[in-house]
């Protein structure tokens, strides 16, 4: 089992923040969406992290992008218009991505059937149509 402490500030030091704790922007469902898309990015090859010969992980971008898109049907109608945006725009924008950068699936190519002499037409019926 996991289990989480709430960490306390060392003594003589509390409301201060350290340098390292100043750069943690704050958590929101902005940052939440954006930290996602990024690794969707990331995944899809069209963000690499500098020194790193990342290449391609579709699944990887997938599993991010559904995540999304679950976190979007799981929030809705709780949630600010501009965040709804965010989360819609960045949903369908990935989504877009992954086809860009997916290989084009391969058809298998159908059998050809041997070649047959064409059908005669049906003789017309004589009793139909004279009066």
């Amino acid at each position: 089992m996991l289990v989480f402490r709430k960490m306390r500030a060392p003594r003589g030091k509390i409301g201060a923040m350290s340098e390292d704790q100043s750069q943690i922007p704050p958590a929101t469902l902005e940052f939440l969406i954006l930290s996602l898309k990024m690794q969707a990015e990331m995944g899809l090859g069209l963000l690499k992290m500098p020194g790193e010969g990342q290449e391609q992980d579709l699944v990887r971008a997938r599993h991010f992008i559904d995540l999304l898109a679950m976190l979007a049907e799981k929030t809705k109608g709780n949630l600010s218009l501009q965040e709804q945006r965010l989360l819609e725009n960045t949903v369908t924008e990935l989504r877009f991505r992954f086809v860009q950068v997916s290989p084009a699936p391969t058809l298998p190519v159908p059998a050809q059937a041997p070649a047959q002499a064409p059908a005669e037409a049906p003789a017309p019926d004589q009793g139909q149509g004279q009066e």
